[in-house]
């Protein structure tokens, strides 16, 4: 069985993909076998390429075996151009909580119909081979922002995010139901298929 190191120091993160890959051959771990996860300093223009830094920073503390992956993910809302984007885990300032950022989205929205709060989920992966080989993969999860907050499960802007073809939020659906539907499920998938291929 391959070790799989995720390149992040959100715990919520690192569960996730250990359940969206139980039954292949990855052994999920967290950065914490490498000592934590490095600061990384986030300055690309894309999810791939945020995803790619931190896979990269991560791998040269790495053993030379295992394999790295890196996501970058955020919310992208229509009526606000696409923001929050890129920084969407720090769009209330550097340091944010989940709560802080998601407050400052429904601030955004005030005002906004519900019918305009178009918005989607997307993801990029980044992961490394042992050999230094790259292989990145996106997803993307269709929606809409409620204007309150509901849901205890999920993490991130879930409480206020409702897929299309739903009425309740992520953080309500619970976690079977999301990893039917979201982004990081779709991009993991899609890597699944690829490497199914090879």
């Amino acid at each position: 069985m391959n070790r799989l190191i995720i390149a992040t120091g959100n715990a919520h993160k690192t569960e996730e993909f250990a359940q969206l890959l139980s039954g292949t051959e990855y052994d999920v771990q967290s950065a914490s076998v490498c000592g934590g996860m490095p600061e990384v300093e986030e300055n690309g223009t894309s999810f791939a390429e945020n995803a790619q830094l931190k896979a990269e920073a991560l791998r040269q503390l790495a053993p030379e075996n295992d394999w790295v992956l890196a996501d970058d993910s955020g919310l992208e809302v229509n009526a606000l151009d696409g923001e929050p984007g890129i920084y969407s885990a720090r769009y209330a300032g550097e340091g944010a909580t989940d709560g802080e950022n998601t407050e400052k989205l429904l601030a955004a929205l005030s005002g906004v119909s519900l019918q305009e709060r178009t918005a989607r989920f997307r993801c990029a992966l980044c992961l490394i081979s042992p050999e230094g080989r790259v292989f990145c993969y996106e997803g993307s999860c269709e929606g809409h922002i409620r204007d309150t907050a509901v849901g205890a499960s999920g993490f991130g802007y879930d409480p206020v995010f409702v897929p299309t073809g739903y009425e309740r939020s992520f953080a309500e659906l619970g976690d079977a139901v999301k990893a039917k539907l979201s982004h990081r499920a779709r991009a993991v998938r899609a890597l699944l298929v690829e490497f199914s291929r090879m």
